[in-house]
This record gives C-alpha cells, structure tokens and sequence, in this order.
C-alpha cells in the first residue's frame, strides 16, 4: 500500500506542474484520493466483497467527483487531472502510465454482462470531456484529443480527434507525457481546405476552357470571312 502511495505521489509530481509539496496532494488532490479509494474497492471486489467494494467506490464518488467501478483493471503510474466527472466502467482496463482529464468516460455500449469497455495500453492520453465507448483497444501511445467519442479500435501511436473520433496522425512514437491540444490537427478544417483548394483548380480549368472556346469561335469567324472572300473572287 505505501509503495503505491509513494508511486501516486511521484506520479503527481512528474505530470502536474502546479504541484508544490506532498502535503497538497494529501488534502487538494481528487485524482490521487481516487486512486485511494479505487486500490481499496478493487481489494473487496476481488475478495468477492462486492457490495463493501461497490459502497466504498460510491463514496469515493461523493467525494472526490470520479468514479471508477471496483471491478476496473488501472495499471501503474495511472493519473487523473482534475479529474470532475470522470467515469471508468467496470470491465475497462488501463495500462500503465496512462492520464485522463476531467470528463473523460470510459464506457460500455452494450447491457450484456460481458467485456463491454475500452482497454487502454500504456502511455495512453485522453483529453478532457473525450468519450471512450466500446469493448475496443486503444494501442500504446496513443493520444485522444479533448472532447473526441471514439467508437472503434486505434492502434499504436496513433492521435484521434473528432466526433465519431479519426486517426490524424499515426507512428509517431511520443516522448514524455505531454498531450499538445495547441497541436493536434484538424480534419475538418483539412478536409474543408482540399475542397477550396479543388474549386480553385476548377475555376482556372473552366477559364481556361473559356478563352479556348473565345479562340475557336475568333477563329472560326476568320475562316467563314476568308472562305466568303474567296467564293466572291
């Protein structure tokens, strides 16, 4: 239990720099009382305690504004920013050295009682608001950006944006932990700027036509003048 405090609390340190001393994270940090809460519902829900492991992570909900069923599988190095309103399913499973920002859930599709949440691989990072729902894998190194719905599989080193979520960049293996919102690319906007960039190639291909059609006609003017000289002579 204390090795993994010690972890949550480095984990704090290296990903969060507003941070200033271990006491603040004590009292002022929901993301690390979470985790608390999680490690001991998880404890009672493997030991087949279920309603003490359900009723331990409700109040961690109380107080704290995240709720991560006891049945969630979190690796190590896990941290949430924030964190308000976040939701992590029961059958979800996240690897190691992941971050999610506040409102981000990580839910099912289906009523089945069977796998119905995402698994997230290691170094994973979701923005805030992003919505993960699906029994689908979402590869190492992957980055979701802030208010993206992803629905279906990513893989490795890939940054999905958008609603339904699309892959804008794949294979870029990331350094460090650092999501770069100012950086993620808009497909959107890409797409929007292909199609001006075709109608302008469309425009100078119909101006083009029209000053070939004016010559043909200039032309054809010329020889009806020539062949009316020539039938006159």
């Amino acid at each position: 239990m204390f090795s993994h405090l010690k972890e949550d609390l480095k984990v704090v340190f290296d990903r969060d720099p507003a941070v200033r001393s271990v006491f603040e994270i004590f009292f002022c940090y929901p993301g690390f009382h979470a985790m608390i809460f999680y490690r001991l519902s998880h404890w009672l829900w493997n030991r087949n305690l279920k309603f003490l492991g359900r009723f331990v992570s409700h109040i961690g909900r109380f107080m704290t504004g995240i709720e991560i069923h006891p049945g969630a599988t979190i690796g190590r190095g896990f941290f949430i920013d924030h964190g308000m309103g976040v939701v992590i399913g029961e059958t979800a499973e996240i690897g190691d050295n992941c971050t999610l920002y506040h409102g981000v859930t990580l839910g099912g599709t289906s009523w089945a009682k069977e796998k119905r949440h995402p698994t997230l691989g290691d170094n994973v990072i979701i923005g805030s608001g992003a919505k993960i729902l699906g029994p689908f894998t979402l590869g190492d190194n992957c980055k979701v950006g802030s208010n993206s719905v992803v629905v279906k599989e990513v893989p490795e080193n890939a940054t999905v944006v958008g609603i339904p979520g699309r892959v804008v960049l794949s294979g870029e293996k990331r350094v460090g932990v650092a999501l770069d919102h100012d950086k993620l690319p808009d497909p959107v906007a890409k797409a929007v700027s292909c199609v001006f960039d075709q109608i302008g190639r469309l425009e100078d291909r119909v101006e083009e036509l029209q000053r070939e059609q004016k010559q043909l006609k200039a032309d054809l003017a010329q020889y009806e003048k020539l062949a009316q000289q020539e039938e006159v002579a």
